[in-house]
């Protein structure tokens, strides 16, 4: 398996890569990630900043921070959700259906106390976010 995948937005305007492996992968059922994904749950690929690059369309990229956790990107020809950014964390969160040549592994659920899709895969499902995050890193049970 290769450790360099690559992906673009509905478009395909914007191009990216992600090299190396991701930090984490997993769900986010908090109501803004609901609400920008237009789904019950968004699957994450959280990734060093360094790991992800822009190959084409970067004039293209748009953003939208509604907090300061958050920096949304987007491409502002078709709308199509690319990536986004948690300065606070160092990460950079690339949506798992952008890059469909990596093999999504979920690890866990954060904010699970905000889901409207409970899932029983008996993963561990996060109330807010884990402790190393800021969370209070409490579990839930399915």
């Amino acid at each position: 398996m290769s450790n360099l995948h690559k992906g673009a937005c509905f478009c395909g305007a914007i191009t990216i890569e992600t090299s190396g492996a991701p930090e984490a992968m997993g769900y986010c059922h908090c109501a803004s990630c609901r609400s920008w994904s237009a789904g019950p749950v968004n699957a994450f690929t959280l990734w060093k900043p360094e790991a992800v690059r822009v190959t084409r369309g970067a004039e293209h990229l748009a953003s939208f921070a509604k907090t300061a956790m958050t920096e949304r990107q987007f491409c502002r020809l078709c709308g199509g959700h690319v990536m986004a950014r948690h300065p606070t964390l160092d990460l950079v969160d690339v949506f798992a259906a952008t890059i469909p040549t990596l093999a999504f592994t979920p690890a866990l659920h954060v904010n699970y106390a905000e889901t409207v899709l409970p899932m029983r895969d008996g993963l561990p499902k996060l109330k807010d976010f884990p402790a190393s995050f800021g969370g209070s890193g409490e579990t839930l049970s399915e």
